[in-house]
């Protein structure tokens, strides 16, 4: 059934008005952009066409097939931008009234028109005089039997105001619309938000082939939960660093939209914002309560497990242990220091939270006063990064915020949790290579069974438990130098070679005095019904042999004592070890073979082995 659309709209949007809200018809649609998903719409009024921007996160109306070719919308918040001397209009916010419709008019889409200039269309009057205003409303029928779609609430255009006497750039001193974090976007000429300061970065000073600069940001939050990032350079540094307070709530206007750089960047916003020596930062001295302090979307220990490397997340536990603030080498050279605390949450894992720099002497000895008079603080951390390196644990970087005991419903729920029981739950850590957890961890499997069932084999690895004796380990290659120095959370490890008097790094391109020495251990292990080859690192190798790599190493080839060196080996051969072990098929040049690691090593305790051979006795027998 044909409809009648808002006659002149077109025209009217381009002359300033943000108000009607018309309804107009999509001719065309275009995804254009290669980093970035955008599209370009055809818009009609039955009198002209014009080209118009719809904002990302109206992308999904596209996609799902909401707004198509033909489709008649209601246009509800929008205005109209000058992009590169061409008039454009970007779309913020629509409406679908019908979704397929014939084309009004029964004109053709033009071909490679200019975007910069409405269209008129075929058969359309030059001299039309259509008002908005004069529309019958939402679902009346005019005397041509159409019926017409007239959105409910419709007032007459009013054209903006006329700023004389101010030379041609009067229509860029009208008033900024307060928008939505979220639907800023570059296509926007006039705009304004009001947001509150979450976090602010200190002056941070760089040297690059431009010369020498400074650099300082703040994060945004805004009352609909929009975020995003704030940077300053240079000159504008000195005009907004000492006006910018964390909490206060300010009205910015004026400042330049880019994409965000998401390696420094971890709101979830694509654009950053960048102020100018032309834009506008206005303290809001009325409190709003409207919008948030601060704003967390908090992951289970449990979920961070499945986390991929370098994720950014926020989290919340109970802090269980704290270690001393230890002086670490990054691999620039300079020192920092590195203290590693204990989380705990009601998902029963615990994970090691790695503070850096001045979050250790800060928030860090804080924690270290309330753990050691007894309490356990609730910590929360916005801004966390992932690290997948032998398990998986959380550590700081310079935009972390951290927060001990918070105001929040997280914290009073685990708080609560922890206090009425949950202290006394055993949790399981994630930061160490552990089996997961399930009926999986607990199959004791056998040599002849680990082979026979092809375990390892499938695109994940498995897990099992075995018991069984070492009979063979590898002693002309028991260890390898490796790199002392820090990346991130973790140390380095790479295997380093000699410099003249001292060891490199390829990986982090420093050199340095002194190596660390880890395991690399070959072994043969054997039970009742087999034997297999095994590999084990340092940890596990720890266990086994009950010295660190550095001790083997001088033992056997500083001091020379051959003997010693040998009592040490043999200790460990044919005693029983239960082993937890990870096996999994990797390429090793052109061939498929399987690997199996030993991730843990415990000696056997006859006690509780003893209580497990009887409760498999006991057990009956699985039907068939």
């Amino acid at each position: 059934m044909p409809v009648n659309l808002t006659r002149n709209a077109i025209a009217a949007i381009i002359d300033g008005d943000v108000n009607s809200k018309p309804l107009v018809q999509v001719l065309d649609i275009k995804l254009i952009g290669n980093a970035q998903e955008r599209y370009r719409l055809l818009l009609s009024d039955s009198v002209s066409t014009q080209h118009a921007m719809i904002a990302t996160q109206l992308n999904d109306r596209v996609k799902t097939g909401q707004v198509r070719k033909g489709s008649v919308v209601q246009l509800i918040d929008y205005i109209c931008s000058t992009v590169q001397n061409r008039r454009i209009i970007v779309v913020l916010n629509m409406e679908t009234i019908i979704p397929d419709c014939e084309i009004i008019g029964n004109m053709q889409v033009p071909a490679g028109d200019d975007p910069s200039a409405p269209k008129l269309l075929p058969n359309a009057s030059s001299n039309s005089s259509t008002r908005v205003a004069n529309a019958n409303i939402g679902g009346q029928t005019a005397d041509n039997g159409v019926q017409n779609f007239r959105p409910t609430v419709q007032p007459p255009y009013q054209p903006p105001p006329n700023y004389k006497h101010h030379g041609p750039i009067m229509r860029n001193e009208a008033p900024a619309r307060i928008i939505p974090i979220a639907a800023l976007n570059p296509y926007q000429g006039r705009w304004a938000i009001r947001a509150r300061v979450t976090a602010k970065s200190e002056v941070r000073r760089y040297n690059n082939a431009r010369g020498d600069g400074k650099v300082f940001s703040f994060d945004l939050l805004d009352s609909d939960g929009g975020e995003i990032r704030v940077t300053c350079f240079n000159a504008v540094v000195d005009r907004f660093h000492g006006v910018i307070e964390v909490g206060k709530v300010y009205m910015i206007s004026k400042g330049n939209l880019k994409p965000a750089s998401k390696n420094f960047n971890h709101l979830k916003n694509e654009w950053e914002i960048l102020l100018e020596s032309t834009s506008t930062v206005d303290l809001c001295p009325d409190e709003d309560v409207s919008i948030p302090r601060q704003q967390f979307t908090f992951r289970s220990i449990c979920e961070i497990q499945s986390a991929e490397n370098n994720t950014m997340l926020d989290i919340i536990g109970v802090v269980i242990s704290v270690n001393p603030s230890v002086p670490i080498l990054r691999k620039n050279g300079m020192e920092t220091q590195r203290r590693i605390i204990n989380l705990k949450d009601m998902s029963d894992r615990s994970i090691e939270l790695t503070l850096w720099g001045d979050f250790c002497s800060r928030e860090g000895q804080k924690l270290q006063e309330l753990f050691d008079s007894g309490t356990f603080p609730v910590l929360a951390v916005k801004a966390a990064k992932v690290s997948d390196f032998s398990g998986k644990s959380v550590g700081t970087i310079s935009s972390s915020q951290i927060f001990i005991n918070p105001d929040i419903p997280e914290a009073q729920r685990l708080r609560a949790w922890f206090d009425q029981g949950g202290k006394d739950i055993a949790a399981q850590s994630i930061s160490r290579e552990i089996m997961p957890v399930g009926a999986k961890n607990e199959i004791r499997k056998t040599i002849s069974q680990i082979k026979d069932e092809g375990l390892g084999r499938s695109d994940k690895p498995d897990w099992v438990s075995i018991k069984a004796s070492i009979s063979f380990i590898k002693t002309d290659a028991f260890c390898y130098t490796a790199c002392p120095l820090m990346i991130g959370v973790r140390q380095c490890n790479k295997k380093v070679t000699r410099s003249g008097n001292r060891w490199a790094c390829d990986r982090c391109n420093q050199e340095f005095e002194d190596c660390d020495y880890r395991y690399l251990l070959q072994a043969q292990i054997q039970d009742h019904t087999g034997v297999t080859w095994v590999t084990a690192f340092q940890e596990s190798s720890e266990e086994i042999l009950g010295c660190s790599a550095k001790e083997l190493y001088l033992l056997k080839y500083e001091e020379q004592d051959v003997d010693k060196f040998a009592e040490v080996i043999h200790s460990s051969l044919f005693v029983q070890f239960l082993f937890r072990l990870k096996i999994k098929e990797e390429l090793y040049g052109e061939e498929q073979r399987v690997k199996t690691t030993i991730i843990k090593a415990d000696r056997v305790d006859y006690s509780s082995e003893g209580r497990y051979l009887l409760d498999v006795l006991t057990k009956p027998p699985p039907l068939r």
